[in-house]
């Protein structure tokens, strides 16, 4: 099975949206690879 090709802007958004829909924010960054004050940044960007 090949890799998906995604862009980072996507990863983003993907990362927002179950954000949005009332997921954790510490699994969503382990999950996603980053850490939570990244994802703390991607969400107040947003």
């Amino acid at each position: 099975m090949p890799w998906k090709e995604t862009s980072v802007m996507n990863e983003r958004m993907k990362f927002i949206s179950r954000l949005l829909s009332g997921e954790k924010m510490s699994p969503l960054c382990r999950e996603f690879g980053v850490s939570r004050v990244t994802g703390y940044k991607i969400w107040n960007r947003y």
